[in-house]
């Protein structure tokens, strides 16, 4: 076989499609492989350069090909995409992300390790046992509303009206039986987030980066944890001001023909990573408004001349790039005016 340069690999449960060229980037393999054919064709080859798609299972994917002494480099989907030509199928896609991969601008992946994996299904967990407890709780609430029985907003309500459903006796056998099971569910998953809650405490008090970005006003312990476990090496990016961008905090740019037209956010990125800051940027909002803590001049002007949600926006993105000079430069957050650090972050 002529020497390859680089494969595209385009992934999927059983079946492997490859595209590779040489040096002269003339195409010498287009191959279709079965799941068990697939390491065994990798062993016989000399290392190469290969590009996988970052979805699932292409981070084992790249640990089997690298221990084989494989270079691999993940390429987010959204990077890929424009290079497919017209019809999409298994063999555009590989030739995609061989083409892909060859650009100099191109920004990838790091694979992550089986430890970093573990803790991100963690995390998804975590959320998971979230939305459970939520749809849980309306639930409850509105069996209960129906019999009359309500309480106020929050958490920590539902024992109150748990209280109240086992004292109303005139509540129907039935109706008090199916409560008595409700009751237990979420008191077993409370128990459940509990636990997952204190993994996540023990893994964050070993890690060293998450415990300097929790010093940051509006980036919670489980923010510091999304920044560390799923944003690229910081030093991909030249400035703060990209690092936001991947978040997908900045506006989306339509301008033309010299006329400059800003949307709203392009929402690129991680989703749970960004909905995580403007959820931490949206309470530090709050507590300024409500006088509870001190904050800069630039965050005070922007919360009288925006609305709330654009303003949460704008702090968030100023977090994201404080968290990237933080990582960057390996510093501990001081206690600063936001607006200082943004200058530092860039």
């Amino acid at each position: 076989m002529e020497r390859i340069a680089r494969i595209g690999m385009d992934t999927s449960k059983h079946l492997f499609q490859l595209h590779g060229v040489n040096a002269e980037e003339n195409v010498v393999l287009r191959r279709q492989l079965r799941r068990s054919q697939l390491m065994t064709f990798f062993q016989k080859i000399p290392p190469t350069l290969i590009g996988i798609e970052a979805c699932g299972a292409s981070h084992h994917w790249a640990r089997m090909l690298q221990s084989l002494g494989h270079e691999v480099r993940l390429l987010p989907p959204q990077y890929v995409k424009p290079y497919v030509k017209r019809n999409k199928n298994d063999a555009a896609d590989a030739a995609a992300v061989c083409e892909a991969m060859s650009r100099p601008t191109m920004r990838f992946v790091p694979v992550k390790t089986r430890d970093n994996q573990a803790v991100l299904m963690l995390l998804g967990v975590r959320e998971r046992l979230l939305r459970v407890r939520t749809q849980l709780s309306n639930t409850i609430r509105g069996y209960a509303a129906e019999f009359g029985l309500t309480v106020g907003k929050g958490v920590s309500r539902l024992e109150h009206l748990f209280e109240r459903i086992a004292g109303d006796s005139s509540l129907p056998a039935l109706a008090r039986e199916l409560f008595n099971l409700h009751a237990q569910e979420y008191r077993d998953l409370q128990m459940r987030i509990a636990e997952v809650e204190d993994k996540l405490d023990d893994w964050r008090h070993e890690n060293e980066k998450v415990r300097r970005l929790t010093k940051v006003p509006g980036i919670g312990p489980i923010g510091a944890s999304l920044l560390v476990m799923k944003a690229p090496d910081p030093e991909y990016f030249r400035s703060g001001r990209d690092f936001a961008a991947w978040i997908g905090l900045t506006p989306k740019d339509h301008s033309s023909g010299g006329k400059r037209r800003l949307g709203g956010i392009t929402h690129a990125g991680d989703e749970a990573l960004r909905s995580v800051l403007v959820s931490g940027a949206t309470n530090v909002i709050r507590h300024a408004r409500l006088g509870r803590s001190q904050s800069s001049p630039w965050l005070t002007a922007l919360i009288k001349r925006k609305p709330a949600m654009l303003a949460a926006v704008a702090l968030a993105n100023k977090m994201a790039r404080i968290a990237w000079k933080l990582l960057v430069s390996g510093e501990a957050y001081s206690e600063h005016p936001v607006s200082t650090l943004a200058v530092q972050a860039g």
